[in-house]
């Protein structure tokens, strides 16, 4: 009876100890003059960056996709607090609706690039222990969000120093019926000058190599693939490095939550080396 005693408090002295060690999860709410509305988010704390003692660590923004919220990528990846405490890295969840992740060229309301490239950076440097500079901060996303990703990342190289995206749609004009997104850039037939403009593959032309450390990957199933393999010939023609993976998978939470791996450690060693040549600019 003893021996069971003891065996019970070590496995309660155990669980208290990796609880103290735990990272913390914060729902926010953060206000956007831009939009004149407050956004959620969910942001992951490692305890390297909390307490008295807290150092500053590197945030990762991940985008959820069409239909998500702020919650979506700790559905997809529950691990995600582990994870996060281990590599001594923030992440931040950002509710993007179904904006695409755009300023809305019709919709007001809907000024979400404002928002992820301005607003929320300045949020999340203000109230946590961040590495607050673009070799600090990277930003990923799936499907609609890995398409936002790269629309951020892209047009704000001053902001960002590294960038993903899973299974996103990085090309889409080849789906003008999808996704509402319609309702923020009007209709393709009539508005084709509008969804040239606002798909990512067409915003490579101010982007130079070494501009942003760059991850891109697909599953081999998947209905975005052929927009992403353009999209990589695309970099390829303007010799701009970066890693592209395909891989068996579809457009699911499977795919996503085994990819995500894959990106967090691309991103570990970016913050790792210090960010890119040129990051403190």
């Amino acid at each position: 009876m003893e021996s069971m005693r003891r065996t019970v408090f070590l496995l309660l002295a155990c669980v208290a100890v990796m609880a103290a060690r735990a990272a913390r999860v914060d729902t926010v709410w953060v206000r956007s003059a831009a939009m004149d509305k407050d956004v959620k988010m969910v942001v992951i704390v490692p305890e390297k960056a909390l307490g008295r003692n807290a150092r500053p660590c590197p945030v990762v923004y991940l985008l959820h996709g069409f239909g998500g919220n702020a919650r979506t990528w700790v559905g997809i990846k529950p691990s995600l607090p582990e994870i996060a405490d281990r590599k001594g890295i923030i992440v931040a969840c950002p509710d993007g609706k179904n904006s695409w992740y755009w300023d809305s060229p019709k919709n007001p309301s809907y000024r979400y690039e404002t928002f992820i490239s301005q607003e929320m950076v300045a949020y999340i440097d203000a109230h946590y222990k961040t590495v607050a500079d673009r070799k600090g901060r990277a930003i990923t996303g799936l499907s609609m969000g890995g398409h936002g990703a790269l629309w951020n990342a892209f047009r704000h190289t001053d902001v960002f120093g590294a960038a993903g995206s899973t299974s996103g749609g990085v090309d889409i004009r080849p789906f003008p019926q999808n996704w509402q997104m319609s309702r923020q850039l009007g209709e393709m037939a009539s508005n084709k000058d509008v969804w040239d403009r606002h798909t990512v593959i067409n915003q490579l032309d101010s982007l130079k190599n070494g501009d942003l450390a760059l991850i891109i990957d697909c599953g081999e199933s998947d209905f975005f693939l052929e927009v992403n393999k353009a999209l990589h010939q695309r970099l390829l023609g303007k010799g701009i490095d970066h890693d592209f993976i395909t891989r068996p998978g579809a457009h699911n939470g499977a795919y996503w939550s085994n990819s995500i791996d894959y990106q967090l450690l691309f991103f570990e060693k970016f913050f790792a080396a210090g960010g890119l040549d040129g990051a403190d600019r």
